[in-house]
């Protein structure tokens, strides 16, 4: 098998722009999550795919926060980009914003992690390139990507807490600082 090839996060990154119109929000003026959540798929499948080269489908969702409502009116930003390629999946984050062009102010309301497997013309999963984090912010997000695979496999059951290496630094980190706090 050749060596798999890498590229930079810069690559995979998207962004997204849509004004929020009467017919994207719920009873209280404010967009619906269903609708968000949509375009967010959306922004992150185009991130994945950039990555991949390849048609990429919605693995798993997690850790989305809804920090801010959206309101009829403003316009909605999604921007992604991978932070991590495993074999076959690879982690793409987004982050959401609100412009409200009437007060020109910008807010982030929304933060989420997808993870996304490319596939091959058979639908069988593939390999992916890997990431080559460029600054310091993309390798911390880099980091911090398999730290968070670690716990959606162990909560998953697929992998044991104990061949969590991602995590175990931590984990002995706060046992440690637990420990000495004690004392």
């Amino acid at each position: 098998m050749p060596p798999r090839s890498s590229k930079p996060v810069s690559a995979s990154v998207c962004e997204m722009t849509e004004i929020v119109l009467p017919n994207d929000t719920n009873s209280l003026g404010s967009m619906m999550g269903g609708r968000l959540l949509h375009l967010m798929d959306k922004c992150a499948a185009i991130s994945a795919q950039r990555h991949a080269n390849r048609v990429c489908v919605t693995a798993a969702v997690d850790n989305v926060e809804f920090q801010s409502a959206i309101r009829e009116g403003e316009v909605v930003d999604v921007e992604s980009q991978v932070n991590r390629a495993f074999h076959t999946s690879m982690e793409v984050e987004l982050n959401v914003w609100a412009e409200d062009p009437k007060a020109e102010t910008r807010r982030k309301c929304n933060r989420a992690f997808y993870t996304f497997v490319a596939l091959d013309e058979d639908r069988s999963p593939v390999a992916v390139p890997s990431i080559s984090p460029q600054t310091e912010k993309e390798q911390s997000r880099y980091e911090a990507a398999a730290k968070r695979r670690d716990v959606r496999l162990v909560l998953a059951g697929r992998k044991d807490l104990q061949d969590a290496d991602h995590l175990k630094a931590d984990m002995l980190a706060a046992l440690k600082h637990t420990s000495a706090a004690d004392e």
